[in-house]
């Protein structure tokens, strides 16, 4: 149950940070402010939107790599699947498949008597 908890969390931490990531606006955005695109920053008052937004994005990053931990402790403690084991510890090794000999052998592949004509021309 809280393996599925914290994958859920994960999800929406996830969505956000990329939701506010791409609200922000670059370092070369602001020299348009001189030509009169200044007022479409004014959302979150002035100088208010970087703060809020990059202050928003460190704690939501904080909290995406805190999770990663938390995932990483949980499944590798035995609150996951396996007690005590990552999933790569307890994959399965590779099965080899044997194929049984046949006793009569394959019919020899058929050549053309002609070659193909070449693609787009008649022939």
């Amino acid at each position: 149950m809280l393996l599925i908890l914290l994958t859920a969390f994960q999800f929406v931490l996830a969505i956000l940070l990329l939701v506010i990531i791409l609200l922000q606006h670059g370092k070369g955005a602001d020299a348009g402010a001189g030509f009169g695109a200044g007022a479409s920053g004014t959302v979150f008052g002035a100088r208010g939107a970087a703060n809020f937004l990059s202050r928003t994005t460190a704690i939501a990053a904080v909290l995406f790599f805190a999770n990663c931990i938390a995932l990483t402790y949980v499944t590798q403690a035995g609150g996951g699947a396996g007690a005590g084991a990552g999933l790569v510890l307890r994959a399965k090794p590779h099965q080899v498949i044997r194929v049984p000999k046949s006793s009569k052998p394959l019919p020899a592949p058929v050549k053309a008597s002609r070659p193909l004509p070449a693609p787009g021309t008649k022939g």
